[in-house]
């Protein structure tokens, strides 16, 4: 299926490792351009670099940025303007919070995942909507936690629910003028914050052994295998797709 992404011009925050980088991929390979975002400039290089010389052209532009920044927004904006001319589409992808139980949380951890993870997001969702035209397109990186939680991420758990009200309500919003707005829902995805969940229990082969059961397909998921799906939200292959939340699971989510 031709995505018909050539020559368009996506922002993917978060885009030096993980969801956002396989997504990146995703979007080069199929003819576009993107501006990536991260908080190290050292990784932000070597994305870029690695982008363009698989693509073999001018298709990667990285911006030094943190998304608890009030002018992230503005400077990913200008940054794909200036540099491509336009503007298409964005996935933003904001991290996830720090781990475990509601009980144990304080007040300053929720604070701060607050600023970056929701604030943060509905912060760039709206900017950046209020710059895209007619076929833009936005994704946001949630969690299946938006159908149900997950253990020991209380504070995902409270956060990712609201963020995909807001999507919803972004998609009502911006939908007149033909921007899309969707939001996609990974499980255990084999990114090094997946990693880091799994090594946190104390025995990480067999945690990973634990989930592996809870899914369907008896295995984690690749990062390229959300990056299609990631893609394909963003392209006008999916131009009547819009506030809808996607499950990039392997099937592992029970509620409908």
């Amino acid at each position: 299926m031709d995505l018909h992404l050539k020559d368009r011009v996506f922002i993917v925050t978060g885009g030096t490792r993980g969801l956002g980088r396989a997504t990146a991929e995703e979007l080069v390979a199929g003819g576009a351009n993107v501006v990536l975002s991260g908080r190290r400039q050292e990784q932000l290089d070597d994305a870029v670099t690695a982008l363009c010389e698989v693509d073999g052209r001018d298709c990667a532009l990285g911006v030094l940025a943190d998304n608890a920044d009030a002018t992230t927004p503005g400077r990913l904006v200008s940054a794909a303007q200036d540099h491509w001319g336009r503007l298409d589409g964005a996935l933003i992808s904001v991290g996830g919070p720090p781990a475990g139980p509601v009980t144990t949380m304080t007040d300053e951890q929720w604070t701060g995942a607050f600023e970056s993870v929701f604030l943060g997001a509905v912060r760039l969702a709206r900017e950046i909507g209020a710059a895209l035209g007619e076929d833009g397109a936005i994704a946001l990186v949630l969690s299946t936690s938006v159908k149900e939680p997950v253990e020991n991420l209380g504070i995902s758990n409270g956060l990712r629910p609201g963020l995909a009200m807001v999507a919803k309500s972004l998609a009502d919003e911006l939908g007149p003028r033909g921007v899309r707005v969707n939001g996609l829902l990974p499980g255990r995805i084999a990114t090094d914050r997946v990693a880091e969940l799994d090594a946190a229990t104390g025995d990480a082969e067999a945690a990973h052994q634990r989930w592996s059961q809870r899914i369907p397909l008896r295995r984690y998921g690749a990062p390229a295998e959300f990056g299609r799906v990631a893609a394909f939200l963003l392209s006008s292959a999916a131009s009547f797709v819009t506030g809808v939340m996607v499950p990039v699971d392997g099937g592992m989510t029970r509620a409908i």
